[in-house]
Parts: C-alpha cells; structure tokens; sequence
C-alpha cells in the first residue's frame, strides 16, 4: 500500500483481507465500537496504546501500521505447505516421518503418553519435513483454508514451552482439550492468544501456566497420504 495512506486506510485493508466488519474487529480489539468507528473515521486519534492493541491482537507489523513500512505480515509461518501425494510406506521402514491414525484435535491425554501406546500405521519418506517429527490429522475447520478438515500435519515437540516463536501453528495441549491455533503475543505476558485461521472462530485467551505441552507445527499436508 501507499505510504502515504494513514493508519485507518491501512486498518480497513487488514479488515478486508480478514474479512472482519467493524462490529466483529471491535470485539476482538475489546473496543468499544462506537469509538472504533469514529478512529476509523479520523474524529478520534489512533493513540499508542490503540496502536499496540491492533498490533498484538491482529499479529501485524507497527512499522507498517504506522508508517506503511515494510509488509503488513512480517514473518511467515513456519509451517510449509506440502504439495504432494505420497504413500505411506510400511512400519518395519527403518526411515521416514512416522504416521499416526490420531486426531491431534481429540482428546485431552497427552500426545507423548498416546504415543508411548501406539504403533504408527506406517511412514512417509518426505525430505522436506525435519527429524523428531509424527504426522498426525486434523478434524474440523478451525484452521481452514490453513489446514483442510482431514488434512496431517508434522509436529515437533518443543522442549521448553515457555519457547515461543510468535505467529507460528503450534498444537497446544491444555489440561482438557488439545488445539491446533497460530500463537500470539497477548499483551499480559502470563498469557498467550490461539487464533483460528477461520475468522467464524473467536481467539481465545490462555495462561501460559495451563500449558502442559507444546508441537510446533512444521509442515502441512493437505492431501490424502495413500
């Protein structure tokens, strides 16, 4: 966009690509939406503290918010899209990414004692995805189009949970529920936002002390793995 765009001209274009309405980027800038209206208007300032809000809350760039700097998304997900049909090879296969018959979705138990239980169904020989990783599936359309119901993902545990790369997919495990969710930057640091990739989902505020383990998410399939 033009630099010469203000704050509001580039707030509404983050609207458009999220296909937010003001009604819906009030409730998740916990703004009143009257007084969003009247800054998107310019009959109210974008005061530091608004701008910082936007920033956390809609995981964008303050250099391009402010000023028109650089690109809306500073950095990319980790997570690659694999573009590719492959079969999946026999379990006595020494090598190659193990595939699990598990719904990462389902469930509460966590991921490291279902694994301790089950045998993979096979492995995929796929250079692209890094060592330590499973491939498991995704139900729902929380994160669609990111990741396509049915769809598998390869995880990698993280060793220290309090190690998070900002805007990245992770699965989070809670105490009662396991979630596929970008992870942002909440503005209390004892907390943590999921955000779906389907904007008909609301983010969700966790504590950080509620998470018992995290998987980064370090590449997506959204194919039939034959």
């Amino acid at each position: 966009m033009d630099k010469e765009c203000t704050i509001a001209d580039r707030l509404r274009h983050i609207m458009r690509l999220r296909h937010l309405n003001q009604r819906r980027l009030a409730e998740i800038l916990r703004l009143d939406p009257s007084n969003l209206s009247k800054a998107l208007t310019g009959k109210l300032p974008f005061t530091e503290g608004l701008v910082n809000r936007i920033v956390v809350d809609l995981g964008i760039s303050k250099a391009w918010l402010q000023r028109g700097v650089g690109v809306p998304f500073e950095k990319e997900a980790v997570a690659r899209e694999l573009a590719i049909t492959v079969p999946i090879e026999p379990e006595e296969v020494a090598s190659g990414t193990p595939v699990y018959d598990l719904d990462v979705t389902a469930g509460y138990r966590s991921l490291a004692e279902i694994f301790g239980e089950i045998h993979p169904v096979g492995r995929v020989m796929l250079p692209e995805i890094p060592g330590n990783c499973s491939l498991v599936k995704v139900r729902g359309d929380s994160m669609a189009p990111k990741i396509c119901p049915g769809g598998y993902v390869a995880i990698r545990p993280i060793v220290n949970p309090r190690n998070i790369f900002w805007g990245q997919i992770y699965v989070v495990e809670l105490e009662e529920m396991r979630l596929v969710k970008f992870v942002r930057r909440h503005p209390d640091p004892g907390k943590i936002i999921l955000h779906s990739d389907n904007p008909r989902y609301d983010d969700m505020d966790v504590d950080r002390s509620d998470i018992r383990s995290l998987y980064i998410v370090e590449a997506i399939l959204n194919y039939e793995v034959q």
